[in-house]
């Protein structure tokens, strides 16, 4: 299972640097949310180093308080704020896009209209 979620973040992290690159304004905003996502599996998947692999984080009465029966709550809540924060940027950011668009008739990065496009009078 480890590989599958290695090859996961490694796929996820490429396509997301790839996008980067990207002259386009949308594609850079899809290359950073494929990112963040690569990010919270990261995240996610190295809480589970060191603790017991399917726990609860929950404190019971009876087992004892170690780390042994436990899994860390810390991992989950980071992503699941990581997630919120993604989601807020990723609206923010479309919301820009579409403010420069309109002012500006083109979406690459730097301005210039691209050469299948012909400006009209």
């Amino acid at each position: 299972m480890e590989i599958v979620l290695a090859i996961a973040i490694g796929v996820l992290t490429g396509s997301g640097v790839w996008l980067l690159l990207r002259p386009r304004t949308f594609q850079i905003i899809m290359g950073l949310l494929l990112l963040s996502y690569a990010v919270n599996l990261f995240i996610f998947s190295m809480g589970r180093v060191g603790l017991a692999i399917d726990r609860e984080p929950i404190l019971q009465p009876g087992v004892p308080t170690d780390l042994l029966h436990y899994a860390d709550p810390m991992p989950q809540a980071l992503v699941l704020t990581a997630i919120v924060i993604g989601f807020a940027m990723t609206a923010l950011f479309l919301v820009v896009l579409l403010a420069s668009r309109g002012m500006t008739g083109t979406d690459h990065v730097d301005g210039t209209l691209s050469n299948d496009v012909q400006e009209t009078p």
